[in-house]
């Protein structure tokens, strides 16, 4: 499985934007995907995550703020995310996995390349 990320960019704080991930491949099997995030000289760290029957699982910090979704094919997969903040800052994977939905990244067996998201102040 193949994994394409796409829609990063720079946008002020109060902004929102929306990323894309588009997978390709045996991608029928794929239960579990989900974004990470990795800012300068820090680990990388989940984000959100969502399963092949819409079940979905938020890191804390952006709660209420970022919703993921997949499409019914599941080939697409995405992430809103509004009122965007400095913290925001950093590279967006997306991330998949054939068994159930984790927060580590260790887990995940197929990784996108990243797209940078930047916050201005």
């Amino acid at each position: 499985v193949q994994l394409q990320a796409s829609g990063g960019g720079l946008v002020p704080a109060g902004g929102s934007l929306k990323l894309s991930c588009a997978a390709s491949g045996p991608t029928f099997s794929l239960n579990s995907m989900a974004w990470f995030r990795q800012a300068p000289g820090k680990e990388r760290e989940f984000v959100a995550a969502i399963t092949r029957s819409g079940n979905t699982n938020y890191a804390d910090s952006v709660k209420g703020r970022f919703t993921i979704s997949r499409d019914n094919a599941g080939n697409n997969l995405y992430l809103q995310m509004n009122s965007l903040i400095p913290e925001d800052t950093a590279v967006y994977y997306c991330a998949a996995k054939y068994f159930a939905v984790t927060t580590t990244p260790g887990s995940y067996t197929n990784w996108g390349q990243g797209t940078q998201v930047t916050v201005s102040s």
